[in-house]
């Protein structure tokens, strides 16, 4: 039974159309990246499994129970939680109140402790800055922040929107590391990025979104190698 499971699943924004019949799968331990191009469905794939928005049709599964009506709330008390596109934080707070916002579902103050030290062992540019202002962090800081701030949910699936957007190569190179070192950790990942070659390179399997449509899956390595993936979102 997989972690995760869309099936035929259609969403709409008012009449126009955004995911078509569509059916994905996460399996547990696995990093599973969706790419496209812009308006191909990845963000809205995120939105109508966190709950933000629910499809007309079709069904969403996560840890064996039915959550296609379940809204955002709950479906962070049952383990999925996002690191958004454009990060999201609270400017005006410190990267400590933050992390801790992160945790809001949860009472258990010896494991906030620990996943606190944990998010500080991953992310060693958050401890030195545990006091400093959000909003006054780089924009690589800020997404460690973001990232950070999902793990305090301590998620079963941690999905990323667009993790390297408008980072440096250097940068993306290390969220990208992390993003592994996560899931070694045990988090199961679900990532969408526009980078689709450091998306494959680190992903077990992969979904080519269009439309809203899939029109191809497979391993990460054997996305890289598919020429038509090469041609449309690798430049080759």
């Amino acid at each position: 039974m997989a972690l995760l499971e869309l099936e035929s699943v259609n969403a709409f924004y008012g009449r126009i159309q955004a995911l078509r019949g569509m059916s994905i799968r996460v399996e547990k331990g696995e990093v599973v990246a969706l790419i496209g191009s812009n308006g191909a469905g990845k963000t809205t794939t995120l939105r109508t499994i966190s709950g933000l928005m629910h499809p007309q049709s079709g069904s969403i599964r996560f840890d064996g129970r039915d959550i296609t009506r379940t809204g955002p709330s709950n479906i962070v008390e049952l383990g999925i939680c996002q690191s958004p596109e454009g990060r999201r934080l609270f400017p005006r707070m410190t990267v400590v109140d933050n992390l801790f916002m992160g945790a809001y579902t949860r009472n258990d103050k010896p494991g906030i402790a620990s996943d606190l030290e944990r998010v500080f062992t991953l992310f060693p540019r958050l401890k030195e800055r545990r006091t400093q202002i959000a909003g006054t962090l780089s924009g690589g800081e800020q997404q460690m922040l973001a990232m950070g701030r999902a793990l305090m949910a301590r998620p079963k699936l941690m999905m990323l929107d667009e993790p390297s957007l408008g980072l440096a190569p250097i940068l993306i190179e290390t969220i990208f590391s992390i993003v592994r070192e996560i899931n070694a950790q045990g988090t199961t990942v679900l990532l969408v990025e526009q980078n689709a070659n450091k998306a494959l390179e680190v992903s077990n399997r992969g979904y080519v979104l269009e439309t809203g449509v899939v029109v191809q899956e497979g391993s990460g390595k054997e996305l890289l190698a598919s020429e038509g993936v090469q041609k449309a979102y690798l430049g080759m």
